[in-house]
């Protein structure tokens, strides 16, 4: 984050229940007088104690009170207990209150109150409420949510002491806002707790305190509600307020900081490090670090933990990513030994290679360290990620990179890497900024296939494929003239149907048979000689998108959509992480009978969409009322569940499992019974993938794309085909995220790339992605999780919520 930058997260964005930590209560608890008179034997009893939470929205009380467990140790009586509410934090408004109330119970008259407390969750800026927060409590009153509050936990200006401005700079500290620099951190919190010591110890000091700990995000959250909200800018004050201004040196390197760390880092101490082994605590510390998602930045203490113990770390693969990112680049001595660490350490996986291509690493010998990793990656592995090391160019230190000349030779081996490597580089050619770099890839690719020979890639020569490839552009290019022609008829789409087919029989008959075959540009392998006029129509839409039925040089036929007026670039990177999520399912010997159909942008606002017969679910329930109608006449079987085969309502369960998983890692929005098609074989998928990564043009999008139709198919929410539904999901949840890594990554490598939803905020898009894997949870405890995801939505379809029924059925429509 640049100086310059101030990022935030909107709450209505935070779909995450409202989250916080009971700590401790601090301070003298009052005699109660009646036990004092009654009996003495109460002095030597501790109290029990418990807090009881209760969120105020506006004034009202929202849902359950949530009590904390009973404490009964005695001074001090410590919780430590994390509460979470029902609500979440995009349902708070600004004026959200909590309210804590204290109560001992071990007086047994049931006059146990001790003291309440009420805070706002929004300050004054309308930002929320993070780290600890010390509340004084009232003594013998119950909190009061209303507004004004009559137990205001804040402690009023006049009132705060020396405690109370170090407890809110040690809150800022912890919430990332005061730079941190270790040694001297360590000097200051000494002195700190010398002068709490002081402080607690004075006679006067006898309010009760309840310290509470919020839930801290990595940026701060400010206040929106759901939909446009514009405020007001604060008005200027004319009194003598502080004003929080931007320091320049705050972010800069402290000199005495880097003398510090040199030091600690000495080279001269590498030959002590290589005999150095972590401790127990340590070892358990670097395996945490470890773990830690690709897009986690270390801090100081992490980094100097890596770096003294990286001779111990070289068996470690999955070590040397987090070490790399723990090196002094600016140091020359330092950047050397790491790079001569890097040669020496055990192989990392193509996954880890994937990171260090991302724009953290700038070191060329870096990058060129991760290219030989992907020289030993096969050719079908590497066309996985083939788009995003295209993508990943923007982020080398040249033209003529090391990445670049890896992709242009192991193209000359093989024509499909080759052809989609092309069009990949032709389509980012208009890229202002990076134009001269892809049109140098081009270059050299072209250069180097046009000198091959005869003999090294089949019987054709390098020019005679080069020309090939060529082909293919002219013949998107007379596809694009057709478009044009027939968008200017007027009438209906039969007329436009009419005159597509007179032109291919007329006067663009070349079109009908080629004089030489083509290379399908989606299918590079496949050979086409000329398109079927017959077969070939428009579809009823408003770009009039063209559906081609092509003769194959094989004897057979392919169907495609070309479409122009239509950026197909976030399209074909959806449909790419499906076919390799399929592919990370089946590695697990999970098929789900996804259906990742292929998609190729050959322009900025154009390109070729295989097309698979299917009917959408809109049609199908209005021509056959529900999907097992549907099914029952392709599949029928009166031995068979609902009257179809085992095997088609098996596949219609894995379908529709597999997209349910990929939908809600991948936040697929604008989901309607339009987009999502039904094969005659029982696979269900889905199409147009216009929102990703959380976005949605419908309020209230539910959690899982998951209608009612497609439950009720399955025999409702009590059936054993659910159940097994539920399974499938779970099981393919838990697999996707051992591969969290890799994915990551790949939408990293797209940071900089013209897609609409992750170019108007990369880093934002890419924690949504993160946040989606659960990566804090173990699996166990993530299949409860998506269980519980499922029973939301599904909840919602049928009747036991109305208002929330009444938001998705909204939705659905």
């Amino acid at each position: 984050m640049t100086g310059n930058e101030f990022r935030f997260f909107l709450s209505c964005d935070i779909n995450l229940p409202v989250t916080f930590r009971i700590e401790r209560l601090e301070g003298n608890l009052p005699q109660s007088p009646a036990s004092s008179e009654l009996d003495t034997s109460t002095e030597n009893r501790n109290a029990e104690l418990h807090v009881e939470c209760t969120l105020y929205i506006d004034g009202a009380p929202f849902g359950l009170s949530t009590k904390t467990r009973l404490e009964s140790s005695g001074y001090p009586y410590c919780w430590n207990e994390l509460i979470t509410l029902s609500s979440k934090y995009r349902d708070l408004t600004s004026q959200a209150q909590l309210a804590f109330t204290v109560w001992d119970v071990s007086c047994g008259n049931g006059d146990g109150l001790v003291g309440g407390a009420t805070v706002f969750l929004f300050n004054s800026k309308k930002q929320l409420k993070a780290g600890r927060q010390k509340l004084r409590l009232w003594p013998g009153k119950e909190a009061d949510g209303t507004i004004p509050t009559t137990t205001p936990g804040k402690v009023p200006k006049h009132e705060r002491g020396e405690i109370e401005r170090l407890e809110r700079l040690v809150n800022k500290y912890e919430r990332g806002q005061i730079q941190r620099i270790d040694w001297l951190d360590r000097l200051t919190f000494e002195a700190v707790e010398k002068i709490k010591e002081k402080e607690s110890s004075r006679s006067d000091n006898s309010h009760l305190s309840l310290v509470v700990d919020f839930c801290s995000f990595e940026h701060r959250v400010v206040f929106q509600e759901s939909g446009a909200n514009f405020y007001a800018p604060s008005p200027v004050s004319s009194t003598n307020e502080l004003v929080t201004i931007w320091d320049p040196e705050v972010g800069r390197k402290n000199p005495s900081e880097l003398k510090q760390l040199k030091l600690a880092r000495s080279l001269t101490r590498g030959i002590i490090d290589r005999d150095l082994k972590p401790s127990s605590n340590e070892r358990k510390s670097i395996q945490s670090i470890l773990k830690y998602p690709p897009t986690r930045t270390l801090n100081g203490d992490e980094r100097q933990l890596l770096w003294k113990f990286r001779f111990s770390l070289m068996s470690e693969k999955r070590a040397l990513t987090k070490f790399l990112r723990c090196v002094e680049w600016t140091d020359v001595q330092e950047a050397k030994q790491a790079i001569d660490l890097m040669g020496r350490w055990e192989t990392i996986d193509v996954a880890d290679a994937l990171e260090l291509l991302s724009p953290v690493f700038e070191s060329e010998d870096v990058r060129a360290y991760a290219v030989s990793v992907l020289e030993r990656a096969g050719d079908e592995e590497l066309q996985y990620y083939l788009l995003q090391l295209v993508q990943a160019l923007r982020f080398e230190r040249s033209d003529k990179s090391r990445l670049s000349l890896f992709l242009v030779q192991r193209s000359l081996s093989n024509i499909e890497i080759a052809s989609f490597l092309r069009w990949y580089v032709a389509v980012e050619l208009h890229d202002p900024t990076y134009a001269k770099r892809f049109y140098c890839t081009y270059d050299m690719l072209e250069d180097n296939m046009v000198k091959m020979e005869a003999g090294e890639n089949g019987d054709e020569d390098g020019f005679k494929l080069w020309h090939s490839l060529v082909r293919q552009t002219e013949l998107t290019a007379q596809l694009c003239s057709i478009m044009r022609d027939v968008r200017n008829v007027r009438g209906g789409t039969q007329k436009k149907i009419e005159k597509l087919r007179q032109l291919l029989s007329g006067l663009l008959s070349e079109l009908t048979y080629f004089e030489e075959p083509i290379r399908l540009p989606l299918a590079p392998s496949v050979l086409i000689t000329g398109i079927v006029p017959s077969e070939s129509s428009i579809f009823k839409s408003a770009l009039h998108p063209l559906r081609l039925t092509f003769r194959t040089a094989s004897g057979g036929t392919c169907k495609l959509i070309f479409k122009k007026g239509d950026d197909l670039r976030q399209d074909q990177l959806v449909i790419q992480m499906v076919t390799l999520m399929d592919r990370l399912l089946k590695l697990e010997n999970l098929d789900l009978q996804l259906t990742p159909y292929r998609v190729l942008a050959t322009g900025q606002d154009e390109g070729m969409v295989e097309f698979i017969p299917s009917s959408s679910l809109a049609q199908i329930l209005s021509e056959h009322r529900s999907i097992v109608n549907y099914l029952q006449k392709f599949h029928p079987d009166e031995d068979g569940p609902f009257g179809i085969t085992a095997q088609c309502l098996e596949t219609f369960i894995k379908s529709c499992a597999g997209y349910s998983v990929i939908t809600y890692i991948l936040g697929i929005g604008d989901r309607h019974l339009d987009n999502l098609l039904l094969r005659d074989d029982g696979r269900l998928f889905h199409v147009d993938f216009g929102f990703i990564l959380g976005r949605d043009p419908k309020p209230f999008p539910p959690p899982m794309k998951l209608c009612k139709e497609m439950v009720e198919a399955m025999g409702g929410a009590e059936s054993q085909y659910y159940t097994r539904f539920k399974s499938y999901c779970c099981e393919a949840y838990n697999i996707l995220r051992k591969s969290s890594n890799l994915i990551l990554n790949l939408f990293h490598l797209m940071a900089g790339s013209n897609i609409p939803d992750i170019a108007s905020d990369p880093e934002k898009g890419i924690l949504k992605l993160q946040e989606k894997f659960r990566l804090d949870l173990d699996d166990e405890d993530s299949i409860h999780f998506f269980q519980d995801l499922i029973n939301e939505s599904v909840s919602a379809l049928f009747p036991q919520m109305v208002e929330t029924i009444h938001r998705w059925a909204q939705y659905w429509r």
